[in-house]
C-alpha cells in the first residue's frame, strides 16, 4: 500500500458508501440513519491502478466532551492524524453547513493533503451545493455520487500525483535488507498462522460484555470506541496484529470485534438487525470464536445460544469470562462457572474456560494460550491406522446395538477433513444407528485423541451406496401393462 486515505465528513454524507465502493465489498454497514459508523474501519482499496489503504470514519459532530459523540469525534481526529490524505465529503444537496466550515478549518490545520468531494451530486438539485463548496478554500470540489459510481475518475486524477510522491518517499525510507533465497518456507504446516494468512479470531457476546475494551487491551491502544453505553459497536471491525504470548513470540492474528447480540425477539430495529447479521458473518469466517461473558451474569440464555451457534458453524470455541477483577470470592465463583459450563454446554465439553479482565489486562496470556491450543486441536489429523485400532477397542468395550434384529457392523474408519475434524465410519445400516451410540464414539474421540472442546463431525456411510437399485420399490401388478402380442412388461 503506497498511502492511506481517510474519508471524513458530517454524518450521513455517504462516507461508508464510498468506502464500500473503493474496497469492492460491502464491508461497512450502510443505512439512511445518520451516525451508523462509529469505529474506524480499514480496507484495501483499488482505484484503477492505484492500491492504497482507505479508512472509514465516524461522522464529525460538534462535540468535544466525553459523550458518545465526543469520543467518536476524537477517534475520527486520530484517523486524520494517521492518514496521508484526507477526503473531506460534503452533502451537495444539503449545501455547506456551519459544521462543514468548522471541520474544514480543523482539516486545514491537521492534514497536509485534503481533497474536497461534494457527494450526492447527481442531477441539477446539487448544483448550488457544489458552488458553495468552493467557499471552503480547499480547492476545486470533486462532483461525486458514491452510490451511482460517479466522480471516481476525478478522484483518481487528484490522487495520482500524491501516490507518486508517497511511493518515492517509501522507496527512499525503506531499509536495506538481505533476502535469504535458500530459506524453505514449505516446511511449515499449512495451519501455522502467517502474515499473509493470519489466524482469524472473532470476539462475540452480549452487549456491554467488554468486547471492544478487551481488543483495545490486546492492541495496546484505544483503537475501538468504548464506553458505559451498551451497543456502541455496530460494524464488525477487523484488526490485524502480531499478538505475543507468554513465550514472547508474536502470532499473526486478525481479530474481529462484533456487535453485541441480543435475543432475536428484542431485535426490532433494522440497523441492529444489520449489525447482528454482520457479526454472524464474522463467526462463519473465523477460525476461533471467543465467547465473552460478563462475570456478574454468566451463561444467560443468549450466551448459550451464541456458543451453540459457534459450535454448529464448526468453529473452535474459547469461553472467556470478563470483569474478573471485580469478583470477590474468585475460587468459589470459578468452581460454579466450571460446573455450569459442563452442565449447560455439553457439546463443548473440555473447551477452554479462562477468566480475564479487559480493564486491567490480567489473564490475556491465558487467553492467548487457550486460543492457540483450540486452533491446534481444530487442525488436528489422526492417522487411519490409529483410528481403526481405536475403533476395534471401542467395539469390544461396547458393541453397537441390533435394531429389529439386524446387527450393525462397523468395518473401518478414517478422517476425511480437519477444521473441524471430520471422521467417516463405513458400516452396515447407517440409517438405523441410534444417536446415543454416535455420541459414544464422538466422546471417545475427544478423550482418547485429546481433542477437548472442538466440534467433531462423525459421518456414517454404507458400503452398498454404489448399488443403483438400492431403495427402489419392486413393481407390483398395477405397474404392468399388456402388449398387443400378449407380453407383460414394466411401465
Amino acid at each position: 500500500m503506497s498511502f492511506t486515505l481517510a474519508i471524513v465528513g458530517r454524518p450521513n454524507v455517504g462516507k461508508s458508501t464510498l468506502f464500500n465502493r473503493l474496497v469492492g465489498k460491502r464491508l461497512a454497514l450502510v443505512d439512511d440513519t445518520p451516525g451508523v459508523t462509529r469505529d474506524l474501519r480499514e480496507g484495501a482499496a483499488r482505484l484503477a491502478d492505484l492500491r492504497f489503504t482507505v479508512i472509514d470514519t465516524a461522522g464529525l459532530e460538534d462535540a468535544t466532551d466525553d459523550s458518545l459523540q465526543g469520543r467518536m469525534r476524537r477517534l475520527t481526529e486520530r484517523a486524520v492524524d494517521m492518514a496521508d490524505v484526507c477526503l473531506f465529503m460534503l452533502d451537495a444537496r444539503a449545501g455547506v453547513t456551519a459544521n462543514d466550515q468548522m471541520f474544514a478549518e480543523i482539516l486545514r490545520k491537521r492534514s497536509a493533503h485534503v481533497i474536497l468531494a461534494a457527494n450526492k451530486a447527481e442531477g441539477s438539485a446539487a448544483d448550488a451545493g457544489v458552488l458553495e463548496a468552493y467557499g471552503l478554500g480547499l480547492g476545486e470540489p470533486i462532483r461525486m455520487s458514491a452510490e451511482h459510481n460517479e466522480g471516481l475518475n476525478d478522484l483518481y486524477t487528484q490522487l495520482m500525483p500524491l501516490a507518486d510522491q508517497f511511493e518515492l518517499r517509501a522507496q527512499t525510507d525503506a531499509p536495506d535488507t538481505d533476502v535469504d533465497l535458500d530459506e524453505d518456507d514449505d516446511q511449515e504446516p499449512s495451519h501455522v498462522p502467517t502474515s499473509a494468512k493470519p489466524l482469524q479470531v472473532a470476539v462475540v457476546g452480549r452487549p456491554n460484555a467488554g468486547k471492544s475494551t478487551l481488543i483495545n487491551r490486546i492492541l495496546g491502544e484505544e483503537r475501538l470506541l468504548t464506553g458505559p453505553e451498551a451497543g456502541i459497536t455496530r460494524d464488525s471491525i477487523s484488526l490485524q496484529i502480531d499478538w505475543a504470548g507468554p513465550d514472547g513470540v508474536g502470532v499473526p492474528m486478525r481479530i474481529f470485534d462484533t456487535a453485541g447480540m441480543r435475543r432475536k425477539a428484542k431485535v426490532q430495529e433494522k440497523l441492529e438487525k444489520l449489525s447482528v447479521g454482520d457479526g454472524l458473518r464474522a463467526v462463519k469466517f473465523a477460525e476461533v470464536v471467543v465467547v465473552l461473558l460478563d462475570a456478574a451474569i454468566p451463561f444467560e440464555q443468549q450466551d448459550l445460544r451464541i456458543a451453540d451457534l459457534a459450535e454448529r458453524e464448526g468453529r473452535a470455541v474459547v469461553i472467556a469470562v470478563n470483569k474478573w477483577d471485580i469478583e470477590e470470592d474468585k475460587q468459589e465463583k470459578l468452581r460454579d462457572l466450571r460446573e455450569s459450563f459442563e452442565r449447560l454446554l455439553p457439546q463443548l465439553r473440555g473447551a477452554p474456560l479462562v477468566t480475564v479482565s479487559a480493564k486491567t489486562g490480567r489473564g490475556l496470556d491465558r487467553l492467548h494460550t487457550a486460543i492457540m491450543r483450540a486452533h491446534e486441536v481444530w487442525n488436528r489429523r489422526v492417522p487411519t491406522a490409529a483410528l481403526n485400532r481405536w475403533l476395534t477397542g471401542m467395539l469390544e468395550q461396547h458393541p453397537p446395538p441390533a435394531p429389529q434384529g439386524k446387527r450393525i457392523k462397523l468395518r473401518y474408519m478414517t478422517q476425511a477433513k480437519t477444521r473441524p475434524p471430520g471422521f467417516v465410519v463405513m458400516c452396515s445400516h447407517p440409517d438405523k444407528m441410534p444417536a446415543s451410540y454416535t455420541r459414544y464414539l464422538v466422546n471417545g474421540l475427544r478423550t482418547d485423541f485429546d481433542m477437548p472442546g472442538t466440534p467433531i463431525r462423525l459421518y456414517l456411510r454404507s458400503q452398498n451406496d454404489a448399488n443403483p437399485y438400492k431403495g427402489r420399490k419392486k413393481a407390483g401388478p398395477s405397474k404392468l401393462r399388456k402388449h398387443t402380442d400378449g407380453r407383460r412388461t414394466d411401465r
